[in-house]
């Protein structure tokens, strides 16, 4: 499995990366990008299982790489997942019309992250 981590804030991609190394997940590779342009770039240039991104960020927000991923129609099997303090009704409606897996509110524990990218990993090898 291969993993990109969108989000503006360092820290944050660095949390979940850590998260991530204390599953029991094989993952292959974890890339991270700080916004919805260098994760286009990445996933133009490498295969990625699994997205996890932000929603508010500068630059292109983790709304429209979701938009830019459903038009450009390249990635059908790209499992995503967003991970927002912006849980409102209407983001989440947003979501689920871009083929949102889950929608996991910030702060999160590492637990319900675990749960996510366990559930995200059975999803791909189904």
């Amino acid at each position: 499995m291969r993993i990109l981590i969108v989000d503006d804030s360092a820290m944050m991609r660095a949390l979940i990366k850590r998260v991530i190394g204390l599953t029991e997940l094989h993952v292959d590779e974890v890339v991270e990008a700080a916004d919805g342009a260098e994760a286009l770039r990445i996933l133009e240039s490498r295969e990625v299982n699994l997205l996890l991104t932000d929603v508010n960020m500068p630059g292109m927000t983790g709304v429209e790489l979701l938009r830019e991923i459903a038009r450009l129609d390249r990635w059908p099997d790209l499992v995503r997942v967003i991970i927002s303090t912006d849980g409102s009704a209407s983001r989440r409606d947003e979501a689920a019309e871009l083929d949102v897996r889950c929608y996991l509110e910030k702060p999160f524990s590492p637990e319900v992250l675990r749960n996510v990218l366990s559930q995200a990993a059975g999803s791909l090898q189904s």
